[in-house]
């Protein structure tokens, strides 16, 4: 696979298992706000032993399973009662950690509907009050990793999927649907956009739809720090992949003003129009990315979805985008920055579903390694994937077999935050003493 700190990935899911491809290309080096600084790949060659169950250390409970070198508390879990008073939501999805006031800031998306006549908000301030899904930030002690406060962050939105973080410093959380009001629900607003949340803040955040920012299924985005282009997927099929070119961009402690509007652009394949990704691959071969331009990214009454607008002008289809990050200078599964083309070629396709089984969110590690998050029809692990292209084991649930998601490192490279969807938990890992992320591939 070669060094993955200079390449860009996707996931995707696969018929048999999942397939990951990288648009390669000369990207900025700079540091996200939310993450640490990945560095040259230079960790162990590949998984860290055999995964062994084990007890937490805050509960006591046999939670998790993983090798005899780590550690982990349980922190947020669903039910518990948060600091302002609120039952922590279900559903724990996509989820960043940024650095903030000496602690680690958790901000976690929630995939929760709504929808129902007895439906209510789980914040004070919604967007729509009958929809259930949304936000809460969990700020978390870096010595004890334990909970210090938690709290609704963004409430009234629906399928909080994925999403991303900002280099400004903050969340931004992705409707993954495309529900309306209806006569077959009490939905009051229309729904499948982004929504930004600081991840500073603490309390509640007044929310804002990025309507320039596309109405669609989103999945997940990743930010490119020198030019506050958002790279964003798309969970349908066939799904696009996109660009947002906000009209005033940010840098690293100036955020962009992203309500302010900007294009949003689709990729395509030079000299191939409407070119199907999604069968007939195959590794190596490259291809030149371009982008077309979404005239109605918020699309009206007869106009077209933002997909059919970008195939009608020749944009590539997908199957199910799932995951994007950056790191080390690159973006997961993206074009370069500063020019209009890129090159995009698979890298690794899984042979089987017990290889790798429907991989959904993903996060590149501060030591240059992929982490990714599966949601299939099994047992849902948290693998990673070496340099050489080696998929192996790092967690196993001891009870669940629940989607994993919102895999994320603490800024300082330390710890390592993830969720169970289904038995709604979060946990931190981190290494025994005697023991270091530098034995294995993370």
């Amino acid at each position: 696979m070669g060094k993955l700190n200079r390449r860009t990935f996707l996931g995707r899911t696969a018929a048999a298992g999942g397939a990951v491809l990288a648009m390669e290309g000369l990207m900025a080096s700079s540091k996200l706000v939310s993450l640490p600084g990945s560095r040259v790949y230079a960790g162990g060659a590949g998984d860290y032993g055999p995964l062994i169950a084990q007890a937490s250390n805050n509960t006591g409970a046999v939670r998790l399973k993983l090798p005899a070198g780590f550690q982990y508390t349980v922190i947020g879990t669903q039910g518990t009662i948060m600091a302002d008073g609120r039952p922590t939501p279900t559903a724990h999805d996509g989820m960043a950690a940024f650095e903030a006031y000496g602690m680690i800031h958790l901000v976690r998306n929630h995939e929760q509907e709504g929808g129902g006549a007895s439906s209510v908000a789980i914040g004070s301030i919604p967007y729509d009050p009958k929809a259930t899904g949304g936000t809460t930030t969990v700020v978390v002690d870096p010595v004890t990793r334990t909970v210090v406060y938690d709290f609704v962050s963004l409430s009234g939105t629906v399928r909080n999927c994925a999403g991303g973080p900002t280099p400004w410093g903050s969340w931004l959380t992705c409707e993954e649907t495309l529900v309306v009001p209806a006569g077959n629900n009490s939905y009051t607003k229309r729904h499948g956009f982004i929504f930004e949340i600081p991840a500073a803040n603490y309390g509640e955040t007044s929310p804002v739809a990025l309507t320039a920012m596309g109405r669609m299924e989103h999945e997940a985005v990743a930010v490119d720090p020198t030019t506050s282009i958002i790279y964003e997927t798309q969970d349908s099929n066939p799904s696009g992949f996109y660009r947002f070119l906000p009209s005033q961009p940010g840098s690293i402690g100036q955020p962009a003003n992203l309500a302010a509007g900007g294009v949003l652009q689709m990729l395509a394949v030079a000299g191939l129009p409407q070119y199907d990704t999604r069968t007939g691959q195959t590794p190596g071969v490259q291809l030149t990315a371009v982008w077309v331009t979404i005239d109605f990214p918020d699309p009206q009454g007869s106009q077209p979805s933002v997909q059919n607008q970008g195939i009608a002008k020749g944009a590539a289809r997908f199957a199910r985008l799932e995951g994007a990050w950056y790191g080390n200078g690159s973006i997961f599964f993206v074009s370069p920055t500063g020019t209009d083309t890129g090159i995009l070629k698979l890298v690794y396709e899984s042979t089987s579903s017990a290889v790798l089984e429907a991989p959904d969110n993903l996060h590149f590690t501060p030591r240059g390694g992929i982490l990714l998050c599966e949601d299939g029809g099994g047992f849902n692990f948290l693998r990673g994937l070496t340099p050489a292209g080696v998929v192996f084991d790092f967690v196993g649930h001891n009870t669940s077999d629940s989607e994993v998601a919102g895999a994320t490192f603490s800024r300082d490279g330390k710890t390592l935050f993830f969720n169970y969807q289904g038995t709604g938990e979060t946990f931190a890992v981190w290494p025994r003493d005697g023991h270091s992320w530098e034995e294995g591939a993370l």
